[in-house]
């Protein structure tokens, strides 16, 4: 990881935006100068006392992200999706050449941001997913045509403040939202019900949110710190003929592999109905 990043604009700091926000305040590495925009001064203040951090209210200040993005080396395109072509639009007379430009808009191409920006400017498509609010995110990135081994690096590293970074080609994204994007989710429903069962066997739902919740991040922790594979975990807890190995059996048996294929092609499914304008 670089001593220190290049100058940052985030355009429309939401909750993603806003995590990566956080996630370069603690690692110290924006000493260049971290910028971030949102439309409505109270989201604005959000960000207002944050060390190095500069909070536009383009409410108060229209031309706020032209402006910062105008300032910056690194431009993070945090709008909802269907707002991005015309920030594009806005910002691209403004930006120096070979300013790095990334979105975190899903479902957007890379192909609409160069048609957009034109040549001379680097683009990368990232796909982060919520744990970077507490920073264990797992970022996606894939890089567009104009971006050189350096950019990549660059901004690499301003998602690793986050959490972890997996480069892929664009082709890959989707696919990649439906299991680490998506993926949070499945983790949850999974919990619910953990949670549900032990309701069901008489425990109170405090009782079941604290079994079911604290196994899970102990399970995960352990995974973690022991570097083994959930496969060899999973045999270390089964014993032969015990309790486990039924439970663990009545699973496999629900065809749970099958399950998790079909979720997630159903996903990828439906990422490339959106993609479509569907």
């Amino acid at each position: 990881m670089p001593a220190s990043l290049p100058s940052i604009a985030i355009l429309g700091a939401g909750s993603m935006g806003g995590a990566i926000l956080r996630g370069l305040v603690r690692s110290g590495l924006a000493t260049s100068g971290l910028t971030a925009t949102n439309r409505s001064v109270s989201k604005a203040a959000a960000f207002e006392g944050l060390d190095g951090v500069t909070s536009i209210a383009l409410e108060q200040q229209p031309t706020g992200s032209a402006d910062a993005a105008a300032a910056a080396d690194i431009v993070l395109i945090g709008v909802k999706p269907a707002m991005v072509p015309e920030l594009l639009r806005e910002i691209a007379p403004r930006l120096r050449p070979g300013t790095i430009v990334v979105s975190l808009a899903a479902g957007v191409t890379i192909a609409t941001f160069e048609s957009i920006l034109g040549p001379g400017l680097p683009v990368l498509r990232s796909m982060p997913n919520t744990p970077a609010l507490v920073g264990r995110g797992v970022t996606g990135l894939a890089a567009g045509t104009e971006a050189s081994a350096a950019d990549r690096a660059l901004v690499r590293s301003l998602f690793e403040t986050v959490g972890t970074v997996i480069e892929v080609p664009e082709a890959k994204i989707d696919a990649l939202s439906t299991i680490s994007g998506s993926g949070p989710a499945y983790v949850y429903l999974f919990i619910e019900e953990f949670t549900e069962a032990a309701v069901g066997k008489g425990f109170s739902e405090e009782e079941a949110r604290l079994m079911a919740e604290q196994t899970f991040i102990g399970a995960t922790a352990l995974l973690e710190a022991s570097g083994e594979r959930p496969s060899e975990l999973r045999r270390q807890v089964t014993s032969p003929k015990g309790t486990t190995e039924r439970a663990v059996a009545v699973l496999q048996g629900a065809r749970l592999a099958g399950v998790f294929s079909e979720a997630t092609d159903a996903a990828l499914a439906r990422a490339r109905e959106l993609a479509a304008g569907g």
